[in-house]
């Protein structure tokens, strides 16, 4: 018995340290450091706004999609992910689908469906849509607003990020920031 108890006792001061190393102390450096350096991030990125009579409304992360399916607004990406293959028959009948829903959406759009807005990001809720897919939309966004299309482009330019140090990635449409600009809040 004293020699199970001389076992144990090791590891279980072992667990002990680990967990007020690693669950506490770790966790409030981690925390407290991204809150000096990195305040706006490490609170999810929320969009304030200051309305006309002083108050002031959040209106969601500018790092995780909100849905808009209204005429007058930039439509994103399909959110929800699928482990689908790209070359499976279930993903081409959804595609299908989404560009249906397009078609019948926008009739009088008849160029090309950008793919970004017809399949889901990896993560399922990717904020973002390439220019093209922005571009596709000003046209229907212009008429629905009774604003001139230059108007429209020009806010969606203002929130389109390009790549990173200037050759990673691609660049990118904030769905959300261009919205709440169309709506004269940002």
């Amino acid at each position: 018995m004293k020699k199970t108890i001389k076992l144990i006792r090791p590891a279980l001061m072992c667990f002990a340290v680990m967990t007020v190393l690693c669950g506490v102390l770790y966790t409030a450096a981690v925390t407290g450091i991204s809150q000096l350096l990195f305040p706006k991030q490490a609170n999810g990125s929320i969009i304030t706004v200051l309305l006309k009579d002083g108050t002031q409304k959040e209106y969601g992360s500018a790092l995780i999609a909100q849905e808009f399916t209204k005429p007058e607004y930039l439509i994103g990406r399909p959110s929800g992910v699928s482990n689908l293959s790209p070359v499976s028959e279930e993903q081409k009948q959804l595609v299908q689908k989404r560009i249906e829903w397009w078609k019948a959406f926008n009739p009088q759009n008849t160029a090309d469906i950008p793919m970004d807005l017809v399949t889901a990001s990896g993560s399922g809720a990717d904020p973002h849509i390439s220019p093209e897919a922005a571009e596709y939309q000003v046209n229907r966004i212009a008429q629905t607003r009774g604003i001139p299309q230059d108007e429209v482009r020009n806010i969606i330019q203002k929130y389109t990020t390009g790549r990173f140090l200037g050759f990673i990635g691609e660049p990118a449409v904030n769905v959300l920031q261009v919205n709440l600009a169309l709506d004269g809040l940002l």
